[in-house]
């Protein structure tokens, strides 16, 4: 069974609310992650330390990360952009912080306000007190394929990136199809360069299903040797600076999808779908 195992983290309360523009009580939060504490994920990524200012729907994080039941053998992750947002990460006591960067100038320039060495620059600090504190550190890159400003996105440009992250600390690299405009042949192309180089071991597949493409492009990323993906909850999620971007690939449906294929992601469906039905009572419509 050990081939043929794969492992999914569920990003859906980080990931999939912060661009939910109705504003979700603090409780309905903690209630999601309690729920999805039965599904029998390794990683939930929990919110966000960022600035209210940008990414409002995620500025109860210090709460929300108070509130939560912590379940053993679960590690409650969060994004940590800067080193005020480590210092709150580290105050809620987060298993682990990721930062994120992006492998083109025109989304790194929209969606953190500053360059590709500048991020690089910002991210060397937080990682180097996350492995101080003893707090694992993760990096995402952001649209590995296609970028909504600059267009095709080098896979050279995605290598770099992840091997800065992996030299500052980081532990693994999630990439990051933003748009959701990946494809198969895209992701080959991606992966020929990035797979052949680093280890798929340390290797997350990030796939948005803008285009109904996403369990697809994760099949490709198992052709290469990657078993760990995100996936969101009831498919929630968008991001707020690349528009018309969809949610992420459904827990569920990659779920069943890997399931069909004979592999083995070791989640509870019936709490899976329980953790589905507390997003509908929400009243959040995924995109």
């Amino acid at each position: 069974m050990q081939d043929k195992q794969v492992e999914l983290y569920e990003v859906g309360p980080r990931d999939g609310l912060q661009n939910e523009p109705k504003k979700i009580a603090t409780t309905d939060k903690i209630a999601l992650v309690n729920s999805l504490n039965e599904v029998g994920f390794s990683l939930i990524e929990a919110t966000s330390f960022v600035s209210p200012k940008w990414v409002p729907q995620l500025g109860d994080a210090s709460a929300l990360m108070a509130g939560i039941e912590r379940k053993k053998g679960v590690r409650y992750a969060v994004l940590t952009p800067n080193m005020r947002g480590y210092e709150d990460a580290r105050n809620a006591q987060a298993d682990e912080i990721a930062v994120f960067g992006a492998a083109s100038e025109g989304f790194s320039q929209k969606n953190i306000n500053c360059t590709i060495e500048e991020s690089l620059e910002r991210f060397r600090p937080v990682v180097k007190a996350a492995l101080r504190d003893n707090i694992a550190a993760r990096g995402y890159i952001s649209v590995v394929t296609h970028c909504p400003y600059d267009g095709a996105v080098p896979a050279q440009a995605v290598l770099d990136m992840a091997e800065a992250m992996l030299d500052m600390g980081c532990y693994e690299i999630s990439l990051g199809d933003t748009t959701g405009h990946a494809t198969p042949e895209t992701v080959s192309a991606l992966l020929d360069v990035v797979a052949k180089k680093l280890p798929p071991k340390i290797l997350v597949g990030h796939f948005h299903d803008t285009r109904n493409r996403a369990v697809e492009n994760v099949m490709i990323c198992l052709e290469y040797g990657i078993r760990k993906f995100d996936a969101s909850v009831s498919g929630l999620g968008g991001c707020p600076f690349s528009p018309g971007a969809k949610g992420n690939v459904s827990t569920k449906l990659l779920h069943d999808k890997l399931t069909e294929k004979g592999w083995h992601t070791g989640l509870d469906r019936q709490a899976l779908e329980r953790s589905e039905a507390l997003v509908a009572q929400m009243g959040i419509t995924p995109r």
